[in-house]
């Protein structure tokens, strides 16, 4: 298999790794984070670079791209910890609509992710719920050809700024039924939404949003919500993996430089055998998190069965590694790490939030052995 990068997608890192170094350096970060962790300007720029459109098909405007472009994104973007939720509102959002909304929520929709004129969040978890897609108390009814919904969504990215959600509801069942859920897009001006936006750890943006009888639009309908919730989870796992590579990456040789500059008894510490030896095992776990992440990509249009197992797989790699490659660096940085004035405990903070984004390492470590229990103590 080849795992060269075609020239195109060398052309795309090139141009989202400029766009990081030039207009989202540590300085701008720090003032997006002060004025409550997302920038529509931000956001504006980074539509211009076509990239809220990778996902959505050239007929509405879009890339048209696949998960490998998404990849290469993801980790320009990690190395930069942009805050803006480029992969809910450009990756899921493009991705679920065009692949299970009807053409006319596509066509009202797809072409404003891509010009960058509409965020679109998915707003899929629920107290209690503890990462699991099929604990779903928000309920939908029906009357006529309408839908309205009601129900809490917790931690939503940037729910107070987005123009509209994609929200998993209960039609019928029972509480973990998930059979019973359909698939929504609720704009957040509509009747009986209401938000409270708060600042994250690593200084982005998430909200509690509420739903009172608001106003909703069928995207799939029960029996094949569920479905969708999961393919959406997938792809928000896949850019997970990809971005982490990308923070970790960035941490990793911030950390050699400093260890370079930074002098005990006259040498510089990476002198020190000891150290060299810890910054080998990071690196180490830096790139089994990499190739974890290139086999999420390459997994994300497999069979649902296949596919889930293999994003569990790279979600828990990934997780391990995060943590791994995170608290190494910053025991190698001492105190001065764990700082706001300096950028290595900024990355450390983003690995920590995205290790538990889409479920954590333990999370997946159970969806790992659930999906592998015809084949366990057979090795062929």
């Amino acid at each position: 298999m080849d795992f060269n990068f075609s020239d195109d997608q060398d052309m795309l890192r090139d141009s989202v790794r400029k766009w990081v170094d030039k207009r989202y350096g540590f300085e701008r970060r720090k003032t997006l984070v002060k004025a409550g962790g997302f920038s529509r300007d931000a956001w504006r720029e980074i539509a211009g670079l076509g990239l809220t459109g990778l996902y959505v098909p050239e007929a509405h405007g879009g890339m048209g791209f696949g998960p490998v472009d998404a990849m290469v994104v993801m980790e320009e973007l990690g190395r930069g910890l942009v805050l803006e939720p480029f992969t809910q509102g450009a990756l899921i959002a493009g991705g679920v609509l065009a692949g299970d909304a009807p053409e006319a929520v596509q066509s009202a929709w797809l072409p404003k992710i891509a010009s960058g004129d509409a965020v679109i969040v998915l707003a899929q978890q629920e107290r209690a719920a503890r990462y699991r897609l099929n604990h779903v108390v928000t309920a939908a009814k029906q009357s006529g050809t309408d839908w309205t919904i009601t129900g809490e969504k917790s931690i939503v990215p940037a729910g107070d700024k987005a123009d509209a959600f994609i929200v998993p509801a209960r039609v019928f069942g029972a509480v973990d039924d998930a059979q019973g859920i359909a698939l929504f897009l609720v704009e957040r001006n509509a009747n009986g939404v209401n938000t409270r936006g708060y600042s994250t750890q690593d200084g982005g943006r998430a909200a509690e949003v509420t739903f009172n009888n608001a106003s909703a639009t069928l995207i799939a309908d029960a029996g094949k919500g569920f479905a969708a919730i999961e393919r959406a989870v997938d792809i928000g796992i896949a850019a997970t993996c990809a971005e982490a590579v990308g923070v970790m990456d960035k941490l990793v040789a911030v950390t050699i430089e400093y260890m370079n500059t930074r002098k005990q008894f006259g040498v510089a510490i990476a002198t020190f055998q000891a150290l060299r030896h810890r910054i080998a095992d990071v690196k180490m776990q830096l790139e089994l998190g990499r190739s974890m992440s290139y086999f999420a990509s390459l997994k994300l249009n497999e069979p649902e069965d296949q596919r889930r197992r293999a994003l569990a797989q790279a979600k828990f790699q990934l997780g391990t590694s995060m943590r791994y490659v995170g608290q190494q660096c910053i025991q190698l940085h001492g105190g001065i790490g764990v700082t706001d004035e300096y950028i290595a405990g900024h990355y450390f903070k983003r690995l920590t939030v995205l290790e538990m984004s889409y479920g954590d390492s333990m999370h997946h470590l159970g969806e790992v052995s659930a999906r592998m229990q015809d084949t366990a103590w057979v090795f062929a």
